[in-house]
């Protein structure tokens, strides 16, 4: 499995450069870099005038550091995640894909349905809970260290503890 690690929010946008004070509002987004996936911070002003490339994003608020930290991912963006992820074949996005499957279920928001093999690969049938839609997710087998790296790096991504 490749390694890799996503950075924490810096306070700064990446477009500028600006610091990002405590409290602004601002964009996360996940980007495409030259090892994967990369979090990349934004102000509002260079988002929306700009509109930078991302493979996703979300809007948040800087916490100010006197604050007690209160962090919310809501299932809602996560099933955005997961589904966005459907149709890529990079080992790194399918382990990614699988991990955050495995939240879902965790949170009742996919359940387990079936399993079978695909040209060789395993691949779970999931149910979206309270739709008749079924959603199909790869096992690329990781072991339990693998998958507690990933539910981490998922946390850091999202600033959530998973």
């Amino acid at each position: 499995m490749a390694d890799w690690t996503i950075k924490k929010p810096l306070g700064e946008c990446s477009g500028t450069g600006r610091a990002i004070e405590p409290r602004e509002e601002y964009f996360g987004a996940l980007v495409e870099g030259e090892e994967g996936l990369e979090r990349r911070d934004f102000t509002v002003e260079f988002w929306e005038k700009e509109k930078p490339e991302v493979f996703c994003f979300w809007r948040s608020r800087l916490a100010d550091p006197e604050e007690k930290k209160e962090l919310f991912v809501s299932d809602e963006m996560l099933m955005a995640f997961f589904e966005r992820l459907a149709n890529e074949t990079d080992p790194e996005k399918l382990n990614f894909r699988f991990v955050l499957a495995l939240v879902l279920m965790r949170k009742r928001r996919l359940k387990y349905d079936s399993t079978k093999i695909k040209d060789g690969v395993e691949v779970w049938s999931l149910r979206v809970v309270g739709q008749k839609e079924m959603v199909e997710v790869v096992d690329p087998h990781l072991d339990d260290e693998q998958i507690e790296l990933l539910t981490s790096q998922i946390g850091q991504i999202l600033q959530a503890d998973m």
